[in-house]
């Protein structure tokens, strides 16, 4: 009997010590009374049996249930429970201990044993004046709920705090999270005397204030740690974007009484009880990201558009959908995995986390020059160029993010929805593989890897990158400080990026044009069946081309007017022939040669004795072919030196100068 008083001396001590800092008119129990006349949505009809006193819907003063609990009068479940787990887990939840301190809140929270039903006092009738919410309804299916029960003892971790498996204490500052028998239990984040006391908005029985995430930063650390050769994913936390976003959220989401992105920190992607899968404890998107995984689900809530943030911010995941072509988001059969692989394997997706760190995220204010990553990317996973095999975590340049896939990953696909995909004289082993192409070693290539040093005065270049609309120039440099260097991202970019003067999200999530370009770029092809070195089939659209860099009628090259003067193309002072013609102009405005039928955008990855590869020469063997006519039938040549060629292409034989009359020949001169 001592006990019993104990508990409800303890009970008025809380309501008077406490309830002068609770909301005005707000019961101290909340929802936990479930004496008739009180706020609760389901209250007990229990007349004469239990009269009004809220404790005793709980606890019990006699024939309670002793042992563990205290005088604990609601009826324990038994159920066996399907616990949280993933391929990251460090810590694997047990089955609770019935009469344990989480089994106490599963006895009416896990919706298998009927409210009411006491021990002392066998069934109690309950009623509901309007529906109770599903969400603090959680049944046997547990994945979707942060672990609890955890196997003890506790295993250190990069993303937890150092003393959680040390010393089993949290990083609480006012030591209210706090470890229950050395492990998280209901009772680590939640008391159950007070609805609103421990975090007056929330009104979840919170231990503490959970603003910003105080409560999962108890735990969870948002500085740099490495465990195991693991670095801290929530490293930088503190100062990323999504902590410090003063976007005001949306009531009619639904996550709860703060007001910012930055308040709700944590839970603005995470639920701890009842998300949208087990791994990361995700929310799923509101309203639905039709076709994507979980990870996705969780991002599109903000950056899909609509109105669930006051302040509107650009709609990624409009870029991925018709009529634009975009990096492939997992499916059912390729779904992002947090444990995979740096070098993506086989199942070929880009979800949102595979190029960017949500928990260490920087808004781009300003944009820096090239290579370093942008502060959208940092804390990401990059691979090294030097081999495309070495991890660089975090990545350093931008390009080491992109070599996730378009490196050494194997299994690469080049599916036609991503448009005409040229087959080049000159190839390594992995068509698809970037490092080669982009590499220092390679005879000339675009300056994404390394700095420009192929030493050829470059008379076509701009000073300045143009913007969107072909006519005013960027911020960014062409040649800045007399090295060239270029993002990937100058190339692969939304199609209405604001770095170049659109209004829409930076980076290659999706655009208008193949192959993920920001700008329009046609390649050459000859008729299905044809073959090569045929009349080039599309010349119509490309023969007297319009050479409007950009706007709302680009030209077919507009993507390589970016940086280059086409206008300074089409003289002779870029290419000229014998005859003192300006040779581009011949091939791409009156025979409708695109640019890509000889040069390539990458780069020349592999030697070759027939094709030396200078200028970004490199052939498309599906547009030119050897020429059959010319002595002994000799490949596809290119010669710097000579300053010739010899092919097939659109229906007619160019032959080098030691085996072809004048009439036929074709000098190069390059400036």
């Amino acid at each position: 009997m001592r006990n019993v008083f104990l508990i409800l001396a303890v009970a008025v001590t809380l309501s008077g010590s406490l309830l002068a800092q609770a909301p005005p008119q707000v019961d101290i129990l909340g929802s936990h009374d479930l004496s008739e006349g009180r706020p609760s949505p389901v209250k007990g009809q229990a007349g004469q049996a239990l009269g009004s006193a809220a404790c005793l819907y709980c606890h019990a003063p006699h024939s309670g249930l002793g042992g563990r609990t205290p005088l604990w009068s609601q009826t324990l479940s038994t159920q066996p429970y399907t616990l949280y787990s993933s391929n990251t887990i460090q810590n694997v939840p047990a089955q609770p201990l019935v009469g344990g301190p989480s089994s106490l809140c599963l006895s009416c929270h896990d919706g298998t044993v009927a409210l009411g039903a006491k021990v002392p006092y066998g069934t109690i009738v309950m009623s509901s004046d309007h529906p109770v919410n599903t969400a603090d309804v959680f049944g046997t299916e547990l994945q979707t709920s942060h672990p609890f029960s955890l196997r003890t003892p506790l295993v250190d971790a990069a993303n937890l705090v150092s003393t959680l498996a040390s010393s089993r204490t949290t990083a609480d500052p006012l030591h209210k999270v706090k470890l229950v028998g050395g492990t998280v239990e209901c009772s680590s984040c939640h008391q159950p005397h007070a609805q609103y006391i421990g975090d007056p908005l929330a009104g979840k029985f919170l231990v503490r204030d959970n603003r910003n995430g105080q409560i999962c930063l108890a735990c969870h650390t948002g500085t740099g740690r490495a465990v195991n050769g693991k670095n801290n994913r929530l490293a930088q936390w503190s100062t990323s974007i999504h902590a410090l976003s003063a976007n005001t959220v949306a009531g009619a989401v639904g996550l709860g009484n703060y007001s910012t992105v930055g308040q709700y920190a944590c839970l603005s992607c995470h639920k701890d009880h009842n998300a949208n899968g087990s791994a990361g404890l995700l929310r799923a998107a509101v309203p639905a990201a039709t076709g994507v995984d979980a990870s996705t689900q969780s991002c599109m809530t903000c950056h899909a558009g609509g109105t669930n943030l006051d302040q509107a911010i650009a709609n990624v995941y409009a870029k991925f959908g018709a009529p634009n072509v975009g990096h492939p988001l997992p499916t059912g059969s390729n779904l992002h995995d947090g444990n995979e692989p740096a070098v993506l394997l086989e199942k070929r997706h880009a979800t949102c986390v595979d190029c960017h760190n949500p928990h260490s995220s920087f808004q781009v204010a300003a944009f820096a020059a090239p290579p370093n990553v942008r502060g959208s990317q940092t804390g990401t996973v990059g691979i090294s160029a030097n081999d495309g095999s070495t991890i660089v975590d975090p990545a350093i340049d931008q390009y080491q993010v992109c070599l996730r896939c378009h490196g050494n990953s194997p299994n690469k696909q080049a599916p036609s929805s991503y448009g005409y995909l040229p087959l080049r004289a000159v190839s390594a082993a992995d068509a698809l593989n970037v490092i080669p192409q982009l590499a220092a070693t390679a005879t000339s290539s675009h300056p994404v890897l390394h700095t420009g040093t192929s030493g050829w005065p470059q008379p076509s270049l701009l000073t300045y990158m143009l913007n969107l609309d072909g006519t005013t120039n960027s911020t960014r440099a062409v040649n800045p400080g007399g090295g060239s260097r270029i993002f990937c991202t100058d190339c692969h970019n939304d199609d209405d990026n604001r770095e170049f003067g659109g209004s829409g999200p930076n980076g290659p999530h999706g655009t208008q044009y193949s192959h993920v370009l920001e700008r329009r770029y046609e390649f050459a092809q000859v008729a299905v069946g044809a073959g090569p070195g045929t009349t080039i089939a599309n010349a119509a659209a490309l023969t007297n081309p319009s050479l409007n860099a950009g706007g709302a009628s680009p030209g077919p090259y507009a993507m390589c007017g970016k940086c280059h003067d086409l206008s300074m193309v089409m003289t002779a002072a870029s290419w000229n022939l014998t005859s003192n013609k300006a040779g581009h102009l011949v091939h791409v405005s009156q025979q409708g040669a695109s640019c890509s039928a000889c040069h390539t955008a990458h780069g020349m990855g592999s030697m070759s004795a027939t094709v030396t590869g200078e200028r970004l020469v490199n052939f498309d063997v599906g547009v030119v072919a050897p020429n059959a006519a010319a002595l002994g039938s000799p490949p596809i040549t290119y010669n710097h030196a000579t300053n010739t060629c010899t092919l097939t292409c659109h229906g007619y034989a160019h032959e080098g100068a030691t085996v072809a009359p004048a009439a036929a020949r074709v000098t190069v001169i390059t400036k």
